[in-house]
């Protein structure tokens, strides 16, 4: 599930028409050729989340955004952005229903040559239905 899971969730990002104006990449993985702003899924990790009846996973994933300049604003909106469009993925997807989206943490730094970074880690359990 957490590889399905990982491609939608991506796929969901990228068919956001502002982050898809916002940002130069949205890669399933790191790093990224792209120039600042990009966003790419950089880890997962999956454990067993199963039920007497139904098999399920939980998945711990982190996001990187990476942004360029001197006003940390702009990448908080960027952030935001990134948290509303996971916080309206549908539930039912292909093979698995979403149960619960938590965000856990977020971790901002700010890099050499006027580059900011933000780590967004989120945890999500899935329950497989077919």
């Amino acid at each position: 599930m957490e590889i399905p899971f990982r491609a939608a969730l991506m796929a969901w990002l990228r068919a956001d028409p502002i982050l898809a104006d916002m940002l130069n990449s949205i890669e399933e993985d790191g790093p990224v050729a792209a120039s600042p702003p990009h966003l790419a899924l950089v880890a997962s990790a999956g454990t067993d989340w199963s039920t007497k009846t139904a098999r399920g996973r939980e998945i711990r994933l982190a996001l990187e955004l990476a942004g360029r300049g001197d006003d940390p604003a702009q990448t908080a909106v960027l952030a935001q952005r990134v948290e509303q469009r996971i916080a309206t993925l549908a539930p039912q997807q292909a093979g698995y229903r979403i149960v619960v989206t938590q965000f856990l943490r977020s971790r901002v730094e700010r890099r050499r040559r006027g580059l900011r970074a933000v780590l967004l880690e989120y945890r999500f359990t899935l329950i497989e239905t077919e």
